[in-house]
């Protein structure tokens, strides 16, 4: 096999080393090979790439190993080709397995073209990207800590949230602090409630009428620091992923067009894929990508079920959300075909089929510059009008009623209706 690159270099990151092997010479004649050993200390990556640099290497490769190779990337980015392989591609062959013979090796991949290089967003979407994620996170942990309050109320006897649609709002918050701070009387903390849940007085002296001993209250503090704390830094993520936003703000409102797609999830899809579509081959290819799509299982002539891949967790995760809001925009064509897979397979297939179709849409939007343009609600039964009025004319026959179907657009050519039948007109 040829060499299509003559000078490459295949490095083997792990925490604390990295590995660099460095092949030199054409796809005919001798190959030099030099290897050199690295700390991943800032000082001696800078080294590696003052090294490579002398050494005249065009290309280097890696395995994606966790976070490992994010620092790595990030220093050697401007001077050389990088090609970022996924670790289950470029598995070596069953043997020997050393650090510098996984250098070697992926430097071998290299020097032939034969990694495929993974999708490496640029540094301002890596940044946004880091803070979409982390936002994630402190959502998940403040709502744990929400459930963990709950649970509190419960072994207090307090049954508020049997009554208030929302413990957490206004005045829930209201009262649970009030609760904490000893207030004992239930009629004030009934008082404090606020809009429709006045209308619940009653109801709410019962349900706060429990038992709150003192380890209760302090607890409850705590809790409630904790929700406070949590707000406030959610309030200053989203502030700083708003000016991440700027130089995609067109972008970011043609997505919101799309039913089950909000401000976040629209961010969340930006921050994931980008704006730049070249870089996936077609929108099946970013599908499989994402993990949003079902795989190939095909042996002896034979289909088998197959889940999704794993894919982008925290785009497959955005997606899904995004299927089951869509499942209520009344009116669309997603809320229609979400609801027939729903009466198939189940809410979270519809769910993710739904996302899927919503990530095609973002495609075709993105690497074309359209707007989104809803199909209708009545797309699909335009689609197969004939097995829809099939389907409904059987549905009246089962209620008792004889049926006459008359399009609109010509005379009345049907059979006389029975006697003591109602008469049923579909258009």
């Amino acid at each position: 096999m040829d060499a299509i690159i003559e000078r490459c270099c295949g490095l083997d990151v792990h925490q604390g080393t990295v590995v660099a092997c460095v092949l030199l010479g054409g796809s005919k004649g001798k190959v030099r090979k030099e290897v050199r050993t690295f700390s991943t200390f800032t000082r001696e990556l800078l080294g590696l790439r003052d090294w490579l640099h002398e050494q005249g290497v065009t290309h280097v490769g890696m395995e994606s190993t966790g976070v490992y190779w994010k620092p790595v990337y990030a220093l050697l980015e401007e001077h050389f080709r990088l090609i970022v392989g996924n670790a289950q591609h470029i598995k070596q062959v069953p043997g020997r397995k050393t650090d510098v013979k996984d250098s070697e090796w992926i430097a071998q991949l290299v020097r032939h073209g034969l990694i495929r290089p993974s999708f490496v967003p640029p540094p301002p979407q890596r940044e946004l990207r880091e803070f979409l994620r982390y936002r994630r996170k402190l959502v998940e942990s403040r709502t744990a800590e929400c459930n963990r309050l709950l649970k509190l109320l419960e072994t207090a006897n307090i049954k508020l949230a049997s009554v208030a649609s929302s413990v957490f709002g206004a005045s829930g918050m209201a009262m649970l602090r009030a609760i904490a701070e000893g207030e004992t009387n239930v009629e004030t903390l009934a008082g404090m409630a606020k809009g429709l849940l006045r209308k619940k007085l009653p109801e709410l002296a019962l349900a706060l009428d429990g038992r709150v001993q003192e380890y209760h209250r302090f607890m409850l503090r705590l809790q409630l620091r904790r929700l406070e704390d949590a707000d406030r830094d959610i309030a200053a993520m989203e502030a700083r992923i708003d000016e991440k936003l700027a130089p995609y703000r067109k972008q970011h409102r043609r997505l919101m067009q799309i039913p089950g797609v909000s401000h976040v999830i629209a961010a969340v899809l930006i921050a994931e894929i980008g704006v730049d579509m070249t870089v996936f081959k077609s929108a099946g290819h970013l599908a499989s990508w994402a993990g949003i799509c079902p795989g190939n299982h095909e042996s002896a002539g034979k289909r088998r079920s197959t889940k999704v891949a794993k894919g982008n967790v925290a785009l497959k995760t955005a997606l899904a959300e995004a299927g089951h809001s869509a499942g209520r925009a009344k009116g669309t064509y997603l809320k229609d075909k979400f609801h027939r897979l729903k009466a198939r397979r189940g809410i979270k297939r519809a769910a993710i089929a739904i996302g899927h179709k919503i990530l095609v849409s973002v495609y075709a939007m993105l690497s074309r510059d359209l707007d989104y343009v809803d199909l209708g609600e009545s797309y699909l039964d335009r689609q197969d009008r004939t097995r829809t009025v099939a389907a409904l004319r059987r549905r009246i026959e089962r209620l008792g009623f004889d049926v006459s179907l008359v399009p609109k657009d010509a005379p009345s050519l049907g059979p006389e209706i029975p006697p003591g039948s109602a008469p049923v007109r579909v258009s």
